[in-house]
């Protein structure tokens, strides 16, 4: 077989990836219901109680939930604690660093190598770094600073997350109501996050990352807008993912473009649904519960419910009434952290 062929066969395969519907490695249907919960009943509540907006705010908190969702309950009762309060830092050093576009885009670059260096280290596993990223940019996007005012009262946005991040830490260990899931054997924290450990491989995707997070920080601030970084940057990151592959990245990085392209178009098209709040929090429960259940089997696919998931919370969490606009911008975002992230493949040195 030639060359030619075997890279035309390559992209076939790359291309057929975007369609194909592999079984997951389990059953995610109570790991989805568990993070639309977390996402959907804060927001609900205080929707109901005239707090639309803390409600959103909280929403933001449900990151908590998409870790460690395969352990048992007892084991994720160890580890979330953990992981809860390193996604709270993140946030609440975005919060303080908003004002300053500058300082903004250095604790991004911080947040996303330090964040990589201390998830491949104690093997925290999927979803890995991105959520921080996330968590830190959205954070300084709903409490930036317009017209000389925070457009959210940072304290009252680190207390609604932190309240988001409680509620979903307790969906998480709802499983032990049931006398199987206590009898369950239980690993140590230890063994729940080994390390601190680098081998090759993990040395070589912090440093793909900070790669990433340095050049996309920096074309993000020059070329278009601060606030837009972390978008660019956390792209980056999830294309880099948890594999130093070239082949995992550029399937990652059209999965990520292509899913991204779509879910745009499909914020646009919910954005007149999003303005009925009751409705927003049906649509955020839905999205929330269809990326669990997809996200392991097609990338792309699972993209389709993120982007709109975040833009509509972002939207309405700063007042933005052009949903069409965030989109394209998020599409240019992503296509930039994605190709920035495919072309760091080139740090990754084929084995002899």
């Amino acid at each position: 077989m030639t060359t030619r062929d075997r890279g035309t066969r390559a992209g076939g395969t790359v291309l057929r990836s975007l369609f194909a519907l592999p079984p997951g490695p389990a059953p995610r249907r109570w790991i989805a219901t568990r993070a639309a919960l977390s996402i959907g009943v804060p927001f609900g509540a205080l929707t109901l109680l005239g707090h639309e907006g803390i409600g959103l705010q909280a929403a933001a908190g449900a990151f908590v939930a998409l870790f460690f969702a395969s352990a048992g309950a007892a084991e994720r009762a160890k580890a979330l604690p953990i992981v809860g309060a390193a996604l709270l830092a993140c946030a609440a050093l975005g919060v303080a660093l908003s004002p300053w576009p500058w300082l903004l885009a250095a604790g991004l670059v911080a947040v996303a190598v330090c964040s990589s260096a201390l998830a491949f280290a104690f093997r925290v596993g999927p979803p890995g770094p991105v959520f921080f990223v996330l968590s830190y940019g959205l954070s300084a996007n709903i409490t930036a600073v317009v017209d000389g005012s925070r457009i959210t009262d940072p304290w009252t946005f680190l207390a609604a997350i932190t309240g988001g991040a409680l509620f979903s830490y307790l969906v998480a260990l709802t499983p032990l109501l049931r006398r199987a899931e206590r009898s369950r054997p239980v690993r140590p924290l230890r063994e729940l996050l080994p390390g601190p450990w680098l081998g090759a491989g993990e040395r070589e995707l912090i440093l793909r990352i900070a790669v990433v997070a340095v050049l996309g920080t920096l074309a993000t601030v020059a070329l278009l807008d601060p606030h837009r970084a972390y978008w660019t940057v956390s792209a980056g990151v999830a294309v880099i993912g948890l594999t130093p592959s070239r082949g995992s990245s550029v399937v990652r990085g059209l999965h990520r473009t292509v899913g991204t392209l779509l879910g745009a178009a499909l914020a646009v098209a919910l954005a007149p649904l999003s303005a009925i709040p009751l409705l927003l929090v049906a649509l955020l429960m839905l999205l929330q519960f269809g990326i669990e259940l997809i996200v392991v089997r097609n990338y792309a696919l699972a993209l389709v419910f993120i982007t709109p998931l975040v833009l509509l919370i972002t939207a309405a969490a700063t007042g933005t009434a052009d949903v069409t606009g965030a989109a394209w911008e998020r599409v240019i975002d992503t296509a930039i952290g994605s190709a920035l992230a495919v072309a760091t493949g080139l740090v990754h040195r084929r084995p002899a």
